[in-house]
C-alpha cells in the first residue's frame, strides 16, 4: 500500500543538525577549555572526553537521527515517524488539526529548509513537528492541509 511508503527529509537537514549540534557543542568545549587554561583539573582529563563527545554530537548523530525521520501526507491525515531508540510513529487526521505553522530559523532559512508544525487540540502530543522539509514543501504541505479543513467546515 503506497500509504505506508515514508519520504524523508531534504538531505540538507544533516547540515543544518550539524551547525546547531556545533553551537551547543561550543558551550562545554568552552567550558572545558577555561578549566584546562586555568588548570583546575589535571591537563587533558576534561578536554578531551568533551571534544570526543562533541565531535560524536556534531559529525555522527545528526546522520543516524536523519536515517530515522520520515513522513507521509495522505489524503486526510499526516503520519510522521522518528527514533531508534525512542520510537515514534505519530498520525494526526487533517480534521483535528486546529492551525498549522511553518517557521524557520537562520541556519534552516540559509539552507532553504524549513519545519513544519500542526498543532490539535488536547494536551498530550498537541503539537507535532516535521523539521527538514524544503520551505516550498512545507508551504505547500501547510496549503494542502489548510484547504482539506476549510472544505471539512464548510
Amino acid at each position: 500500500m503506497t500509504d505506508d511508503i515514508l519520504n524523508k527529509l531534504d538531505p540538507h537537514h544533516i547540515k543544518v543538525s550539524r551547525i546547531a549540534a556545533a553551537i551547543t557543542a561550543a558551550f562545554p568545549l568552552a567550558g572545558a577549555i577555561v578549566i584546562e587554561v586555568l588548570q583546575l583539573v589535571p591537563s587533558g582529563l576534561l578536554l578531551i572526553p568533551v571534544l570526543i563527545i562533541a565531535a560524536y554530537c556534531v559529525i555522527v548523530l545528526p546522520t543516524r537521527r536523519y536515517h530515522y525521520w520520515g513522513y507521509n501526507m495522505g489524503t486526510d491525515r499526516l503520519r510522521v515517524v522518528h527514533g531508534h531508540l525512542f520510537h515514534s510513529d505519530t498520525v494526526v487526521p487533517f480534521g483535528r488539526i486546529q492551525h498549522i505553522d511553518v517557521s524557520q530559523g537562520p541556519v534552516q532559512r540559509s539552507s532553504g529548509l524549513a519545519t513544519l508544525t500542526v498543532h490539535t487540540a488536547g494536551n498530550h502530543n498537541s503539537e507535532v513537528s516535521l523539521p527538514g522539509l524544503t520551505y516550498d514543501d512545507a508551504t505547500a504541505m501547510r496549503e494542502a492541509i489548510r484547504a482539506h479543513i476549510k472544505r471539512d467546515t464548510l
